[in-house]
Protein backbone atom coordinates (compact mmCIF):
# COMPACT_ATOMS: atom_id res chain seq x y z
CA UNK A 1 0.00 0.00 0.00
CA UNK A 2 0.89 3.76 -0.74
CA UNK A 3 2.99 5.39 2.47
CA UNK A 4 0.70 7.31 4.24
CA UNK A 5 1.11 11.43 3.62
CA UNK A 6 -0.85 13.67 5.33
CA UNK A 7 -1.92 16.78 4.96
CA UNK A 8 1.47 19.16 5.68
CA UNK A 9 1.12 21.40 3.07
CA UNK A 10 -2.39 22.77 4.67
CA UNK A 11 0.19 23.38 7.65
CA UNK A 12 3.35 24.68 5.94
CA UNK A 13 2.29 26.60 2.89
CA UNK A 14 3.59 30.57 2.77
CA UNK A 15 -0.40 31.51 3.11
CA UNK A 16 -0.67 29.86 6.38
CA UNK A 17 3.22 30.99 7.53
CA UNK A 18 2.68 34.53 6.86
CA UNK A 19 -1.16 34.55 8.41
CA UNK A 20 0.53 32.66 11.70
CA UNK A 21 2.91 35.51 11.81
CA UNK A 22 -0.07 38.13 11.56
CA UNK A 23 -1.63 36.05 14.63
CA UNK A 24 0.78 35.05 16.86
CA UNK A 25 1.10 37.34 20.08
CA UNK A 26 5.13 38.76 20.11
CA UNK A 27 4.96 37.09 23.60
CA UNK A 28 4.76 33.62 22.36
CA UNK A 29 7.65 34.12 20.38
CA UNK A 30 9.78 35.98 23.03
CA UNK A 31 9.13 32.46 25.69
CA UNK A 32 8.93 29.98 23.11
CA UNK A 33 12.84 30.94 21.92
CA UNK A 34 13.88 30.19 25.63
CA UNK A 35 12.84 26.84 24.16
CA UNK A 36 15.54 27.18 21.76
CA UNK A 37 17.97 28.15 23.93
CA UNK A 38 17.47 25.40 26.45
CA UNK A 39 18.16 22.89 23.22
CA UNK A 40 21.83 24.14 23.68
CA UNK A 41 22.20 24.94 27.17
CA UNK A 42 21.87 21.57 28.51
CA UNK A 43 20.77 19.59 25.46
CA UNK A 44 19.75 15.99 26.11
CA UNK A 45 22.15 13.24 25.41
CA UNK A 46 21.94 12.30 21.77
CA UNK A 47 19.42 15.01 20.26
CA UNK A 48 21.92 16.62 17.92
CA UNK A 49 23.02 12.65 16.77
CA UNK A 50 19.14 11.85 16.19
CA UNK A 51 18.71 15.38 14.33
CA UNK A 52 21.13 14.73 11.95
CA UNK A 53 20.46 11.09 11.47
CA UNK A 54 17.03 12.61 10.31
CA UNK A 55 18.64 14.97 8.32
CA UNK A 56 20.79 12.57 6.44
CA UNK A 57 17.68 10.08 5.91
CA UNK A 58 15.63 13.32 4.07
CA UNK A 59 18.64 14.30 2.16
CA UNK A 60 18.94 10.72 0.89
CA UNK A 61 15.54 10.11 0.24
CA UNK A 62 15.77 6.90 2.56
CA UNK A 63 12.23 5.40 3.66
CA UNK A 64 11.04 6.33 7.70
CA UNK A 65 8.43 4.75 9.70
CA UNK A 66 7.66 6.38 12.30
CA UNK A 67 6.28 3.89 15.03
CA UNK A 68 4.08 5.93 18.16
CA UNK A 69 2.44 4.98 20.87
CA UNK A 70 -1.23 4.82 20.93
CA UNK A 71 -1.92 7.33 23.54
CA UNK A 72 -1.98 11.60 23.02
CA UNK A 73 1.36 11.77 23.95
CA UNK A 74 2.29 9.42 21.46
CA UNK A 75 0.14 10.65 18.71
CA UNK A 76 1.81 13.93 19.27
CA UNK A 77 5.02 13.16 19.02
CA UNK A 78 4.36 11.23 15.40
CA UNK A 79 3.14 14.41 14.40
CA UNK A 80 5.43 16.89 15.32
CA UNK A 81 8.41 14.76 13.68
CA UNK A 82 6.24 13.65 11.14
CA UNK A 83 5.60 17.42 10.10
CA UNK A 84 8.99 18.55 11.17
CA UNK A 85 10.44 15.59 8.33
CA UNK A 86 7.72 17.14 5.62
CA UNK A 87 8.51 20.34 6.01
CA UNK A 88 12.08 19.76 4.89
CA UNK A 89 11.36 17.64 1.95
CA UNK A 90 11.06 14.18 3.11
CA UNK A 91 9.20 12.19 1.01
CA UNK A 92 8.56 7.93 2.19
CA UNK A 93 7.41 8.17 5.50
CA UNK A 94 5.17 5.44 7.06
CA UNK A 95 3.54 5.93 10.08
CA UNK A 96 2.34 2.88 12.62
CA UNK A 97 0.70 2.85 15.64
CA UNK A 98 -0.07 -0.68 17.33
CA UNK A 99 -3.87 -1.24 18.86
CA UNK A 100 -2.85 -1.94 22.50
CA UNK A 101 -5.38 -4.31 22.91
CA UNK A 102 -4.77 -6.74 20.26
CA UNK A 103 -0.99 -6.12 19.99
CA UNK A 104 0.47 -4.52 23.24
CA UNK A 105 2.25 -1.66 24.15
CA UNK A 106 5.63 -0.97 22.48
CA UNK A 107 7.56 -2.92 19.44
CA UNK A 108 6.01 -6.23 18.96
CA UNK A 109 6.41 -9.05 16.88
CA UNK A 110 2.93 -8.67 14.73
CA UNK A 111 3.50 -5.19 13.68
CA UNK A 112 7.26 -6.50 12.73
CA UNK A 113 5.88 -8.73 10.11
CA UNK A 114 3.24 -6.17 8.63
CA UNK A 115 6.35 -3.85 8.48
CA UNK A 116 8.80 -5.94 7.41
CA UNK A 117 8.51 -5.05 3.88
CA UNK A 118 9.22 -1.61 3.91
CA UNK A 119 13.31 -3.09 5.40
CA UNK A 120 15.32 -1.34 5.19
CA UNK A 121 14.54 1.95 6.34
CA UNK A 122 14.86 4.22 9.44
CA UNK A 123 12.64 3.15 12.27
CA UNK A 124 12.15 5.45 15.00
CA UNK A 125 9.75 4.56 17.96
CA UNK A 126 7.78 7.47 19.45
CA UNK A 127 7.16 7.16 23.57
CA UNK A 128 7.85 3.38 23.53
CA UNK A 129 10.56 1.22 23.07
CA UNK A 130 12.83 1.98 25.86
CA UNK A 131 12.26 -1.76 27.33
CA UNK A 132 11.72 -3.75 23.39
CA UNK A 133 14.99 -5.43 24.02
CA UNK A 134 14.64 -8.59 22.40
CA UNK A 135 12.38 -6.46 19.88
CA UNK A 136 14.63 -4.19 18.98
CA UNK A 137 17.11 -6.67 18.03
CA UNK A 138 14.04 -8.57 15.70
CA UNK A 139 13.61 -5.26 14.00
CA UNK A 140 17.50 -5.33 13.49
CA UNK A 141 17.85 -8.10 11.70
CA UNK A 142 14.59 -7.40 9.42
CA UNK A 143 16.83 -4.41 7.83
CA UNK A 144 15.78 -1.73 10.10
CA UNK A 145 18.48 0.85 11.89
CA UNK A 146 16.36 1.44 15.29
CA UNK A 147 16.37 4.83 16.88
CA UNK A 148 14.38 5.21 20.10
CA UNK A 149 12.73 8.11 21.18
CA UNK A 150 11.01 7.78 24.81
CA UNK A 151 10.35 9.08 28.29
CA UNK A 152 9.53 6.41 29.85
CA UNK A 153 12.11 4.89 32.97
CA UNK A 154 15.17 3.14 31.59
CA UNK A 155 15.67 -0.55 32.95
CA UNK A 156 19.18 -2.06 33.54
CA UNK A 157 19.69 -3.13 30.25
CA UNK A 158 19.29 -0.79 27.26
CA UNK A 159 18.34 -1.94 23.76
CA UNK A 160 20.87 -1.73 21.16
CA UNK A 161 19.74 0.39 19.03
CA UNK A 162 21.77 3.07 17.12
CA UNK A 163 20.47 5.85 18.37
CA UNK A 164 18.64 6.57 21.81
CA UNK A 165 17.07 9.72 23.07
CA UNK A 166 15.67 9.44 26.77
CA UNK A 167 16.56 11.71 29.46
CA UNK A 168 16.18 9.13 31.84
CA UNK A 169 19.40 7.11 30.26
CA UNK A 170 22.47 7.00 32.13
CA UNK A 171 24.72 10.04 31.29
CA UNK A 172 21.92 12.23 30.32
CA UNK A 173 23.26 15.50 32.23
CA UNK A 174 19.84 17.67 30.94
CA UNK A 175 16.89 18.74 33.10
CA UNK A 176 14.58 17.48 30.63
CA UNK A 177 13.91 14.57 33.09
CA UNK A 178 9.93 15.12 33.39
CA UNK A 179 8.91 15.82 30.02
CA UNK A 180 6.45 13.83 28.10
CA UNK A 181 7.69 12.69 24.49
CA UNK A 182 6.27 15.39 22.86
CA UNK A 183 8.12 17.48 24.68
CA UNK A 184 11.35 15.84 23.66
CA UNK A 185 10.31 15.59 20.36
CA UNK A 186 9.47 19.32 20.20
CA UNK A 187 12.88 20.37 21.26
CA UNK A 188 14.32 17.19 18.57
CA UNK A 189 12.10 19.45 15.89
CA UNK A 190 13.97 23.06 16.90
CA UNK A 191 17.54 21.12 16.63
CA UNK A 192 16.40 19.51 13.03
CA UNK A 193 14.86 23.18 11.88
CA UNK A 194 18.36 24.57 13.06
CA UNK A 195 20.76 22.31 11.53
CA UNK A 196 18.78 22.44 8.62
CA UNK A 197 19.00 26.99 8.93
CA UNK A 198 15.24 26.51 8.20
CA UNK A 199 13.07 29.14 9.45
CA UNK A 200 11.58 27.95 13.57
CA UNK A 201 8.10 28.58 13.55
CA UNK A 202 7.32 27.19 17.36
CA UNK A 203 3.53 27.51 17.73
CA UNK A 204 3.10 25.10 14.83
CA UNK A 205 3.94 22.29 17.59
CA UNK A 206 3.21 24.13 21.12
CA UNK A 207 -0.19 22.97 20.99
CA UNK A 208 1.05 19.52 20.40
CA UNK A 209 3.35 19.08 23.28
CA UNK A 210 0.96 21.15 25.49
CA UNK A 211 -1.94 18.17 24.75
CA UNK A 212 0.97 15.56 25.41
CA UNK A 213 1.90 17.04 28.46
CA UNK A 214 -1.52 17.71 29.77
CA UNK A 215 -2.62 14.34 29.03
CA UNK A 216 0.25 11.84 30.02
CA UNK A 217 -0.39 14.04 33.19
CA UNK A 218 3.51 15.16 33.55
CA UNK A 219 4.45 17.59 36.70
CA UNK A 220 3.65 20.78 35.97
CA UNK A 221 6.69 22.84 37.12
CA UNK A 222 9.72 24.30 35.55
CA UNK A 223 9.63 23.34 31.49
CA UNK A 224 6.05 21.82 31.47
CA UNK A 225 4.62 24.53 33.01
CA UNK A 226 5.81 26.64 29.92
CA UNK A 227 5.24 24.25 27.09
CA UNK A 228 1.11 23.71 28.79
CA UNK A 229 1.12 28.08 29.21
CA UNK A 230 2.80 28.75 25.80
CA UNK A 231 0.76 25.57 24.35
CA UNK A 232 -2.67 26.67 24.74
CA UNK A 233 -1.63 30.14 23.76
CA UNK A 234 -0.82 29.06 20.42
CA UNK A 235 -4.11 27.00 20.94
CA UNK A 236 -6.27 30.55 20.30
CA UNK A 237 -4.70 30.66 16.87
CA UNK A 238 -4.86 27.11 15.70
CA UNK A 239 -5.26 26.32 11.95
CA UNK A 240 -5.99 22.99 12.80
CA UNK A 241 -9.55 22.48 12.04
CA UNK A 242 -9.91 19.39 14.60
CA UNK A 243 -9.19 22.06 17.58
CA UNK A 244 -11.37 24.38 16.16
CA UNK A 245 -14.28 22.61 15.51
CA UNK A 246 -13.67 21.24 19.33
CA UNK A 247 -13.47 24.63 20.53
CA UNK A 248 -16.53 25.81 19.05
CA UNK A 249 -18.31 22.39 20.27
CA UNK A 250 -17.74 22.83 23.93
CA UNK A 251 -17.47 25.74 24.09
CA UNK A 252 -13.62 26.31 25.18
CA UNK A 253 -12.87 29.40 27.03
CA UNK A 254 -8.99 29.08 27.03
CA UNK A 255 -8.94 29.02 30.26
CA UNK A 256 -6.17 27.08 30.98
CA UNK A 257 -5.13 23.40 31.27
CA UNK A 258 -8.07 22.39 34.03
CA UNK A 259 -10.30 23.97 31.67
CA UNK A 260 -8.66 22.00 28.65
CA UNK A 261 -8.33 18.65 30.37
CA UNK A 262 -12.22 18.81 31.42
CA UNK A 263 -13.79 19.95 27.74
CA UNK A 264 -10.86 19.25 25.21
CA UNK A 265 -9.05 15.79 26.17
CA UNK A 266 -11.90 13.49 26.73
CA UNK A 267 -12.72 13.55 22.54
CA UNK A 268 -8.84 13.45 22.23
CA UNK A 269 -8.12 10.62 24.35
CA UNK A 270 -8.62 7.01 22.15
CA UNK A 271 -6.28 4.80 22.75
CA UNK A 272 -7.17 2.39 19.95
CA UNK A 273 -5.73 2.01 16.50
CA UNK A 274 -7.51 0.95 13.02
CA UNK A 275 -5.69 -0.35 10.31
CA UNK A 276 -2.20 0.97 12.09
CA UNK A 277 -3.41 4.23 12.52
CA UNK A 278 -4.92 6.47 15.40
CA UNK A 279 -8.26 7.82 15.38
CA UNK A 280 -6.80 11.01 16.61
CA UNK A 281 -4.24 10.96 14.09
CA UNK A 282 -6.38 11.30 11.65
CA UNK A 283 -8.69 13.47 13.38
CA UNK A 284 -5.38 15.97 14.01
CA UNK A 285 -4.62 15.49 10.13
CA UNK A 286 -8.29 16.39 8.76
CA UNK A 287 -8.01 19.44 6.47
CA UNK A 288 -11.75 19.51 5.72
CA UNK A 289 -13.69 21.80 9.00
CA UNK A 290 -16.72 19.72 7.44
CA UNK A 291 -15.20 16.20 7.92
CA UNK A 292 -13.34 17.68 11.65
CA UNK A 293 -16.57 18.89 12.94
CA UNK A 294 -18.39 15.37 12.16
CA UNK A 295 -15.45 13.56 13.46
CA UNK A 296 -15.43 16.19 16.46
CA UNK A 297 -18.89 15.52 17.20
CA UNK A 298 -18.61 11.50 16.85
CA UNK A 299 -15.23 11.79 19.42
CA UNK A 300 -17.53 13.70 22.18
CA UNK A 301 -20.15 11.67 21.71
CA UNK A 302 -18.00 8.42 22.59
CA UNK A 303 -16.26 10.64 25.50
CA UNK A 304 -19.59 10.63 27.18
CA UNK A 305 -20.54 6.66 26.66
CA UNK A 306 -17.26 5.59 27.85
CA UNK A 307 -17.45 8.25 30.86
CA UNK A 308 -20.51 6.05 31.82
CA UNK A 309 -19.10 2.63 31.16
CA UNK A 310 -15.85 3.35 33.07
CA UNK A 311 -18.47 4.29 36.10
CA UNK A 312 -20.20 0.87 35.85
CA UNK A 313 -16.86 -0.70 35.36
CA UNK A 314 -15.13 0.97 38.54
CA UNK A 315 -17.58 0.32 40.59
CA UNK A 316 -17.66 -3.56 40.26
CA UNK A 317 -14.29 -3.68 40.01
CA UNK A 318 -14.27 -1.89 43.27
CA UNK A 319 -16.66 -3.80 45.06
CA UNK A 320 -14.65 -6.97 44.24
CA UNK A 321 -11.77 -5.53 45.94
CA UNK A 322 -13.31 -4.10 48.34
CA UNK A 323 -12.65 -6.23 51.20
CA UNK A 324 -9.41 -7.58 50.21
CA UNK A 325 -6.67 -7.61 53.31
CA UNK A 326 -3.44 -8.54 50.88
CA UNK A 327 -0.94 -5.38 50.28
CA UNK A 328 -1.64 -5.65 46.44
CA UNK A 329 -4.87 -5.47 44.31
CA UNK A 330 -4.24 -7.73 41.02
CA UNK A 331 -7.70 -8.23 38.97
CA UNK A 332 -8.79 -8.76 35.71
CA UNK A 333 -12.14 -9.63 33.79
CA UNK A 334 -12.43 -10.21 30.58
CA UNK A 335 -14.83 -7.80 30.11
CA UNK A 336 -12.92 -5.01 31.07
CA UNK A 337 -11.78 -3.16 27.92
CA UNK A 338 -8.29 -1.92 28.30
CA UNK A 339 -8.93 1.38 27.54
CA UNK A 340 -10.23 1.87 31.47
CA UNK A 341 -7.49 -0.35 33.08
CA UNK A 342 -5.22 2.70 33.96
CA UNK A 343 -8.15 4.99 34.45
CA UNK A 344 -9.63 2.04 36.66
CA UNK A 345 -5.99 1.59 38.63
CA UNK A 346 -5.72 5.66 39.21
CA UNK A 347 -9.01 5.47 41.09
CA UNK A 348 -8.56 2.16 42.85
CA UNK A 349 -5.00 3.69 43.88
CA UNK A 350 -5.81 6.77 45.04
CA UNK A 351 -8.59 5.04 47.52
CA UNK A 352 -6.72 2.09 49.00
CA UNK A 353 -3.11 3.71 48.71
CA UNK A 354 -1.27 0.56 47.73
CA UNK A 355 -0.03 -0.68 44.64
CA UNK A 356 -3.02 -1.66 41.83
CA UNK A 357 -2.47 -4.31 38.60
CA UNK A 358 -5.74 -4.27 36.41
CA UNK A 359 -6.03 -6.33 33.14
CA UNK A 360 -8.15 -7.51 30.84
CA UNK A 361 -8.18 -10.84 30.53
CA UNK A 362 -7.68 -12.33 26.96
CA UNK A 363 -7.52 -15.53 25.47
CA UNK A 364 -3.91 -16.73 25.72
CA UNK A 365 -2.48 -13.24 27.28
CA UNK A 366 -3.62 -10.41 29.45
CA UNK A 367 -2.39 -6.75 28.86
CA UNK A 368 -2.74 -4.23 32.07
CA UNK A 369 -1.87 -0.98 33.91
CA UNK A 370 -0.61 -0.65 37.03
CA UNK A 371 -0.31 2.11 39.51
CA UNK A 372 1.23 2.54 42.68
CA UNK A 373 1.69 5.16 45.28
CA UNK A 374 3.97 7.77 46.15
CA UNK A 375 7.35 5.73 47.62
CA UNK A 376 6.98 2.62 45.63
CA UNK A 377 8.57 2.24 42.19
CA UNK A 378 6.42 0.19 39.86
CA UNK A 379 8.59 -0.23 37.32
CA UNK A 380 11.07 -1.68 39.80
CA UNK A 381 8.48 -4.55 41.45
CA UNK A 382 7.99 -5.39 37.69
CA UNK A 383 11.68 -5.64 36.89
CA UNK A 384 12.00 -7.78 39.70
CA UNK A 385 9.41 -10.08 38.23
CA UNK A 386 10.40 -9.81 34.72
CA UNK A 387 10.16 -13.92 34.44
CA UNK A 388 6.24 -13.38 34.33
CA UNK A 389 5.90 -11.04 31.81
CA UNK A 390 5.93 -10.82 27.95
CA UNK A 391 6.89 -6.76 28.25
CA UNK A 392 6.36 -4.09 30.63
CA UNK A 393 7.33 -0.67 31.23
CA UNK A 394 6.29 2.90 32.02
CA UNK A 395 7.13 5.22 35.37
CA UNK A 396 8.14 4.78 39.24
CA UNK A 397 4.21 5.76 40.05
CA UNK A 398 2.29 4.56 36.81
CA UNK A 399 3.25 1.46 34.00
CA UNK A 400 1.96 -1.09 31.82
CA UNK A 401 2.49 -4.58 31.67
CA UNK A 402 1.28 -8.07 29.39
CA UNK A 403 1.54 -11.24 30.73
CA UNK A 404 0.61 -14.72 29.44
CA UNK A 405 -2.37 -15.97 31.31
CA UNK A 406 -0.65 -19.27 32.62
CA UNK A 407 1.88 -16.89 34.42
CA UNK A 408 -0.57 -14.68 36.10
CA UNK A 409 -0.91 -16.39 39.47
CA UNK A 410 2.57 -16.67 39.45
CA UNK A 411 3.12 -12.59 38.43
CA UNK A 412 0.69 -11.94 41.42
CA UNK A 413 2.40 -13.88 43.81
CA UNK A 414 5.90 -12.35 42.96
CA UNK A 415 4.66 -8.59 43.22
CA UNK A 416 3.38 -9.97 46.87
CA UNK A 417 6.75 -10.90 47.57
CA UNK A 418 7.96 -7.65 46.33
CA UNK A 419 5.65 -5.70 48.74
CA UNK A 420 6.83 -8.40 51.89
CA UNK A 421 10.39 -7.03 51.15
Amino acid sequence: SALRRPCWRAYASPKWLRSRRRDSEMHLRTHASLHFQDVFMAEIKNLTKAANRILKAIANRERIILYGDSDPDGVSSVLILEETMRALGAKSVKVYFPDRETEGYGINGGAMRVLKRYAPALFITLDCGITNIKETEIAKKMGFEVMIVDHHKVLARLPKASIIVDPKQKGDKSSAKELACAGIVYKLAQNIFKLAQKQWEPERFLELAALATIADQMPTEQENEKIIREGLGALRYTKRPAFKELINLTGYNHGGSGEFREKLLPALNVWSARRHINPIYEFLTETSAAKAKKMAQSFLRQAKERKKELRDIYEAADARVAFSKEPIIFEGDSSWPLVFSGAMASRLCHKYKKPIFIYKKGRKESPGAARTPRGIDVVEMMDECKKFMITYGGHPQAGGFRAKNKDLDKLKACLLEQIAR
